[in-house]
């Protein structure tokens, strides 16, 4: 029998306004369309989390980001950011990679900045450190995280 020196990991597929958090070697998966990924882990242990978030839309052609909406993705952003946490035993070097895809059109550019900024800040103030921000304009993109080996790939 051959051993295997880098055996594929268990794939975690995490569908919009939900989060996943692993303490193993995990990929992530998430369809980005219209929606955003907060990617966490720790550059020493193997821990991650993934949370998958909507771009909310309302009128036919304004973007309105309501304050409960933000307040709404807040909160689940604090669960992931505690949950993922509390997994850790030490969480000496917590980084997190934001990937997003955004609906073409202003209105909706500015929605998306807007919550974009805010879960910068919250990352920011909660002691994550961003290493990376990658935001597409109309294009719906497959993403792959592997927490591990704090790899994120989008197709």
């Amino acid at each position: 029998m051959r051993g295997v020196l880098h055996p594929d990991p268990r794939i975690v597929e995490v569908p919009p306004d939900h989060f996943e958090v692993a303490a193993d070697d995990v990929l992530f998966t998430a369809l980005l369309d219209g929606t955003l990924a907060v990617c966490l882990y720790d550059a020493v242990e193997e821990h991650g989390a993934l949370l998958h978030l909507r771009f909310i839309a309302r009128g036919s052609s304004q973007t309105d980001v309501t304050d409960r909406t933000l307040a709404s993705d807040l909160l689940l952003l604090d669960r992931c950011v505690e949950t993922f946490r509390g997994a850790m035993e030490r969480g000496i070097d917590v980084q997190g990679k934001i990937a997003a895809s955004v609906e073409t059109g202003e209105p909706a550019r500015q929605a998306a900045a807007a919550v974009l900024a805010l879960i910068g800040e919250y990352l920011i103030d909660a002691g994550v450190r961003i290493v990376s921000h990658e935001v597409e304009h109309g294009a719906t993109r497959s993403l792959r995280f592997r927490p591990s080996m704090g790899q994120l790939r989008l197709d």
